[in-house]
Formats: structure tokens, C-alpha cells, sequence
């Protein structure tokens, strides 16, 4: 378990800071990185793939997200579901670890209560961040090639009623793509409708393809981000 010293850690403002979050099953590991670009009031919380397959917070396709979102002026948060990485804990299907992810937003909003929360999530991360967006509010959601059609059930889940932006590749080998196309054509009661980029020629960890990857998330969240701060004056 972590010490006391390490039970409320402070948001830090240096860039790639890794900080262990005491978490429902136990120490939860995570990594906070700073704009890239002038700052804005906002946090995006990042989840990864299945961790039974491999998946970390490290994944390519987690970091190229975070990296697009801090060049919009994002602060960003990567971090472990138990089981992965240093977090302790067991793999729980996604049940346990929307309880992680819901720990470390409240810890991002305790930290920043100035700042929108951002949710995104790949494959897996995509199912965990979907299953609690209903419940977190976040200001934004982003799904990237989200699991319909597999194991976990979709139909369960409450659409979110903020802006929400699903990508996904059209020869992913993993997902179906025509699952998550049918999933999302199914959905009823949208204040909004997600916005759609379909990726031609496109696997499911976007091999070849990060840095398009990268521009469909800036070019869709574009519209969405909170204003700069002005400069402050001499």
C-alpha cells in the first residue's frame, strides 16, 4: 500500500511527472504531463487497452492521443489500471477499473476544480471511460476504436450528453468495425451526436497511421477547447 506521504499528492506543474494515487484496490500509477502548447483550463484523463492483452498507459496509441491533446493546450493524465504497470490490484473486467478511473478524477477535479475534465479512451480504455461518462460529466469524450461488438455490453451504457468524438479504423482486426458503426447508429435519446472518423486502411493500433491518428483528434476537439487564459500583464 502507499505511504501517507503519498495519500493526496499535489497536481504538479513539471512536465512528465510520474505520482502513485491511492486507488480503490490499492496504489494506482500514474503520469501527469504539461502542455505543449498555451495552456488551457483542462485536464484529459486517459485510459488504456485491455491489460490482459498487454495494454498500459504507455500504449502508442494512448500516447499519440495525449500528445495531440497537449498541443491543444491540454494537461494530460496517463495512468494504470490495477493490475498494470506499478498499480496493484487484479484485472476485474471493467467493473474495478471504472472504480480506478473514478478515483482519478476525483483526484484531477480536487486538484483543478478550475479546470474542464476530459475523458479518453482506447479500445478497453474507450468501454471503462464510456461506462462512467454518463456519471463523470466530463466536458469532452473521446472513444477511440471503442469495443462494440465484443465481450463487454454496450447496450448498457448511458450516452454521454457532452461533445464526443469516436475514431475508428476501417481494417481494425480487432474490433468490428461495422459493430461500433451499427452501436452508434442504435443510439437513442443524444442530445448530439458523436462525431465520426472513419480511418480507411486503418488497423486497430493504427500502425502507420499515429500522425493521422494525431490530426483527427486535434482537427475534432478543436471546436471544443476552452479559451486560453489571456497573458498576464507586465
Amino acid at each position: 500500500m502507499t505511504s501517507p506521504a503519498a495519500s493526496n499528492p499535489a497536481f504538479p506543474n513539471e512536465d512528465s511527472t510520474t505520482l502513485i494515487l491511492p486507488g480503490p484496490a490499492g496504489a494506482l500509477e500514474m503520469i501527469v504531463e504539461a502542455p505543449e502548447a498555451a495552456a488551457r483550463p483542462l485536464v484529459a484523463v486517459l485510459c488504456h487497452p485491455l491489460p490482459t492483452e498487454g495494454g498500459t498507459m504507455h500504449n502508442k496509441v494512448v500516447t499519440i492521443a495525449g500528445r495531440a491533446l497537449r498541443e491543444c493546450g491540454a494537461a494530460t493524465v496517463r495512468f494504470n489500471f490495477r493490475g498494470a504497470g506499478a498499480s496493484e490490484g487484479t484485472f476485474d473486467d471493467g467493473a474495478g477499473e471504472a472504480d480506478d478511473l473514478r478515483a482519478v478524477v476525483a483526484w484531477v477535479r480536487a486538484q483543478r476544480p478550475d479546470a474542464q475534465l476530459w475523458l479518453a479512451g482506447f479500445s478497453f480504455g474507450a468501454y471503462v471511460s464510456l461506462k462512467v461518462a454518463a456519471e463523470l460529466a466530463p466536458g469532452m469524450l473521446i472513444s477511440i476504436a471503442p469495443p462494440a461488438g465484443r465481450s463487454w455490453e454496450f447496450d448498457a451504457i448511458t450516452p454521454p450528453e457532452c461533445p464526443w468524438l469516436v475514431i475508428q479504423g476501417e481494417a481494425d482486426e480487432v474490433v468490428d468495425p461495422a459493430a461500433v458503426y451499427a452501436w452508434l447508429d442504435e443510439l437513442e435519446g443524444l442530445k448530439q451526436k458523436p462525431e465520426l472518423v472513419r480511418m480507411p486502411d486503418t488497423s486497430h493500433f493504427f500502425h502507420r497511421r499515429l500522425m493521422d491518428l494525431r490530426g483527427a483528434i486535434k482537427n475534432g476537439i478543436k471546436p471544443h477547447l476552452p479559451a486560453a487564459p489571456p497573458p498576464p500583464h507586465e
